[in-house]
């Protein structure tokens, strides 16, 4: 049975999310589902994910009987992979495997996820009304090379803001950013865009739409081991393939329903308004989730840039060192 455990955050322990949904396919009549072991990461978003990919049955249907880990951090993410604990990880911000690939650690880039960053910077500070305005406040984000950092980072230095004016606090999860800046901690910071569907309640307001800020960032991508590679390319290939299908039902206008239902059900308490913003966003913008799978060099580069250009990588590597999306044309071919 497809499984999901939970190894996050405090939210993430409240939430449960069951196996697949069993049923008669080809795949098992002809020997039985292939094992994968998958890790994510443990926003709503990815939650509200792995359960509409529960409910839609897609990872058996490619013959796949899978267990997903969600962790708290990049750290963790590696970590699982290298001790072969997890296959792969699809659900996640990837900046981080190219200082690790440097480093000498076998990583592959092998396709990608959310592309688009679903996230705003929201403030509760009157005086900050744009971008620019955040030279001397202090911003909320993680740490430095940390996804929602590189989201600041390459925001602001597109309207020109002088980094070195800017007070970056390391509060952790955008969900954490989002609290501190409703407390009033720190003057900004981003977090996804289904946190404002609370402004009003938390007397914040939105200073900048990151997917039209900086499309050129991709917010995630699958990655995995040369070993894993090596060892169960088939159920890589398969797993991409599920969730390629994922990604195209959610960009598609019948997924409404089946969305806010699986974002209700994996988080518990959650505002259906939430969801509506989510479903929205992949309506709107039709190139907010890696429906073909492959990633450009152009993509590729660009993170790789960034990561050099805020000192957590020595150098741009090549293209093929750090991706191989091969396996991602593969999965095309099996949805074909």
């Amino acid at each position: 049975m497809n499984s999901t455990r939970h190894y996050a955050r405090r939210d993430a322990l409240r939430i449960g999310l069951g196996g697949l949904a069993l049923g008669a396919l080809p795949a098992a009549a002809q020997g039985g589902l292939k094992p994968v072991n998958i890790v994510n990461t443990a926003s709503n978003t990815t939650f509200a994910l792995q359960e509409l990919l529960k409910q839609q049955g897609y990872l058996r249907e490619f013959g796949l009987d899978a267990t997903t880990l969600n962790v708290g951090d990049g750290v963790k993410l590696l970590g699982a992979l290298l001790s072969g604990a997890s296959d792969i990880c699809l659900l996640s911000g990837f900046g981080q495997i190219f200082p690790a690939i440097d480093k000498g650690g076998r990583f592959k880039l092998i396709a990608g996820g959310g592309i688009l960053p679903a996230h705003a910077v929201y403030s509760r500070n009157d005086a900050v009304k744009t971008l620019k305005d955040l030279e001397g406040k202090y911003v909320g984000c993680g740490a430095p090379g940390a996804l929602l950092h590189q989201f600041m980072v390459a925001a602001l230095r597109k309207h020109d803001v002088d980094l070195k004016k800017v007070q970056f606090v390391n509060i952790g999860s955008s969900a954490d950013v989002f609290r501190a800046v409703a407390a009033g901690k720190v003057d900004a910071g981003p977090s996804l865009i289904d946190a404002s569907a609370e402004l009003e309640k938390y007397k914040v307001h939105v200073v900048a739409e990151l997917w039209k800020e900086i499309p050129e960032f991709s917010w995630q991508g699958s990655y995995t081991t040369d070993m894993a590679i090596e060892k169960k390319r088939d159920e890589l290939v398969r797993t991409l393939a599920a969730y390629a299908k994922l990604y195209r039902f959610i960009s598609g206008p019948d997924s409404r329903e089946p969305f806010i239902r699986a974002y209700t059900t994996a988080i518990k308490q959650a505002d259906p308004a939430q969801a509506e913003i989510q479903w929205r966003f992949a309506q709107d913008n039709k190139a907010a989730y890696s429906v073909d799978l492959v990633m450009s060099e152009e993509r590729v580069r660009y993170m790789q840039q960034l990561n050099v250009d805020t000192g957590v990588q020595k150098t741009i590597l090549p293209f093929d060192k750090v991706a191989d999306m091969s396996l991602a044309r593969d999965a095309l071919k099996l949805l074909s």
